[in-house]
């Protein structure tokens, strides 16, 4: 029990090594009484995951792979560390579900999130939403299956967040019966939007890794230097708050301060405004419908001084255009965009193919792979696979 009587909050963090995970864990810090983590899961950090264990003292931690995963059991069994040790996706599926955890931090990147979090969803529980792809692969699915089992989805991305915080209170419905025209969705350009385009054809993983606003990790920060991020991001707000791709306006704000908008039909527009840190809506969606302290420096507005905005150069980033399409096209066609660009990345980080063609790569796979139903589970993974293999091939193609 926490010094006001309330029951301490079990938290399954899945993605604990990541940026996310990392940030969410200092706002648990700060909070002792009223948080405690019963999960911990991660891919593959055996010596970060064993100071984590030391530090929360979870009842379970998982690793992707059962190499790591006896690595780290002899390490925490050294330690006298008491922490279960499991593998696979099976097991992160069990720890989202299991009866002593409230909230699941849903923070794995990619494709590998949407398993566990889908089984947080179907055991009811308070999702903080970090995972993207959970959304543009499953959209549908995984919002009917949060309805049918009375699960909270809270989400925990910057803007998503910042849009939550602009609209009314849950349930809201859809945006028109709340009055609202549309959402501008702000990004920060990445740290490309001023280069000129011919160098971006030279572009290094490492340039492309500099985020100037936010530390994130590679495969986020990539998709920030493409705007594919934000791409994703409009086919996830779609399904959040239940808003078509044309109420979604993407804006160029290169400060982020200013981390979304919303605009109503009386002309007002709500804005939410803060410094660029993720403990900020963690620590929202932590502990809401209340607010605490998430150990983040007030905003000071005089020192910015100034806010700029501009239109996205769909020449410049077409990654972005590509996921609007996507989000036009329905179906299996967002989880198809998602698998393309998760090869991608990896291609490219690996320094075999250029910046400029992890485009080319979801296009040419957008182009091979035509979209389906995406009414069950299977469905979606099926296109999911058909994709990856699909994009592989045209990454050989162009080594």
């Amino acid at each position: 029990m926490s010094a006001s009587g309330e029951r301490s909050q079990g938290i399954a963090l899945l993605g604990a090594t990541g940026s996310i995970g990392l940030s969410t864990l200092d706002v648990v810090r700060r909070h002792p009484q009223r948080f405690h983590v019963t999960a911990l899961v991660g891919r593959s950090q055996v010596a970060r995951m064993a100071q984590l264990c030391r530090e929360f003292q979870p009842r379970t931690v998982v690793l992707a792979e059962p190499e790591q995963s006896e690595q780290l059991r002899q390490l925490l069994r050294e330690q006298q560390c008491s922490t279960e040790v499991l593998t696979g996706v099976a097991a992160m599926e069990q720890v989202a579900a299991a009866p002593d955890t409230d909230i699941v931090v849903a923070a794995i990147v990619g494709a590998a999130g949407l398993l566990p979090t889908l089984a947080a969803a179907r055991a009811g529980k308070r999702i903080l939403l970090a995972n993207k792809e959970a959304l543009v692969m499953s959209g549908k699915l995984f919002m009917d299956t949060v309805r049918a089992h009375h699960a909270t989805l809270l989400p925990v991305d910057s803007e998503h967040n910042a849009i939550f915080q602009c609209l009314p209170p849950p349930p809201i419905g859809n945006l028109s019966g709340a009055g609202v025209d549309r959402i501008l969705l702000t990004a920060s350009g990445g740290p490309f939007f001023a280069t000129p385009l011919a160098q971006l054809e030279t572009v290094s993983p490492e340039q492309a890794c500099k985020h100037p606003n936010w530390v994130m990790g590679r495969k986020i920060s990539v998709d920030s230097a493409t705007m594919m991020n934000k791409g994703l991001e409009v086919i996830e707000a779609c399904w959040l708050f239940d808003a078509a791709v044309e109420q979604i306006q993407v804006v160029i704000h290169p400060q982020s301060v200013i981390h979304s908008m919303v605009q109503y039909r009386d002309g007002s527009v709500l804005a939410q405004l803060g410094n660029p840190d993720m403990r900020t809506p963690i620590a929202n969606a932590l502990a809401w419908p209340e607010r605490i302290d998430s150990g983040v420096a007030p905003l000071d507005i005089m020192e910015i001084a100034r806010l700029d905005f501009q239109a996205p150069d769909l020449t410049r980033f077409p990654c972005l255009a590509l996921a609007m399409q996507a989000a036009q096209a329905g179906g299996t066609a967002s989880a198809v965009l998602n698998a393309a660009n998760e090869v991608a990345v990896a291609a490219f980080l690996d320094k075999k193919i250029r910046f400029t063609q992890i485009a080319a790569v979801v296009e040419d796979t957008m182009g091979a792979v035509a979209p389906g139903p995406a009414e069950s589970l299977e469905q979606i993974l099926a296109a999911d696979t058909l994709a990856r293999e699909s994009a592989t091939d045209h990454v050989r193609k162009r080594r």
